[in-house]
């Protein structure tokens, strides 16, 4: 049997070293180095790098798609307000971060999405799982009456996630959250608006 707690060792590992500088540049040894795990452990838990890289993806899925339940699905929550708190949540770890990491999964997608399928097919995915959180919580503010109907909720969330990766891509080049403020403030004065 083999033993899950180095498997997820060099998972953590590797997910903070790739969210510093990228999967490209992040050498196996490196992993294995900062871990404390000899060479031939990475290749009893894994096939490859590229085996390694999806297992990192789905661990931050995962637990990413955790945090999301608690933000967006509060059902004593108005929905607006989950989303606001989403939102909060995404420029508080902007700030923890030093505005250094940003999003993992939008990380990927810009660096992978262009060099291989089994990347984008597993990026897409959990892009997906995410839209869908949100579309409910959508769904729920438009059955209250707290925004307008005359927009498919499966079209704004796909235009509130593109929009919230593109504003904490600008947030990490210009190492601020304001672009995350202003897609906001937008967001809630002119889109996210009742009938």
């Amino acid at each position: 049997m083999k033993n899950t707690a180095t498997r997820d060792k060099l998972i953590d590992s590797g997910a903070q070293l790739i969210s510093q500088q990228g999967y490209n540049a992040t050498g196996i040894n490196a992993v294995l180095k900062t871990c404390g795990v000899p060479k031939g452990s990475f290749y009893h838990y894994f096939s490859s790098k590229e085996d390694f890289g999806l297992a990192v993806i789905e661990r931050f899925a995962t637990t990413y798609d955790a945090s999301l339940v608690t933000l967006l699905e509060d059902s004593n929550t108005p929905p607006l307000e989950r989303l606001r708190r989403y939102f909060a949540s995404g420029r508080d770890y902007m700030h923890e971060c030093d505005h250094a990491t940003g999003c993992l999964i939008g990380n990927l997608g810009q660096e992978l999405s262009g060099q291989s399928d089994t990347f984008r097919d597993a990026l897409n995915l959990v892009f997906q799982r995410w839209e869908q959180r949100l579309v409910n919580c959508l769904q729920d503010a438009q059955t209250r009456g707290d925004i307008a109907t005359h927009t498919a909720p499966e079209a704004l969330a796909s235009f509130i996630l593109t929009g919230w990766e593109g504003a904490i891509l600008r947030a990490k080049t210009l190492k601020s959250v304001e672009p995350m403020d202003h897609f906001e403030t937008i967001l809630f004065k002119q889109v996210l608006v009742p009938s």
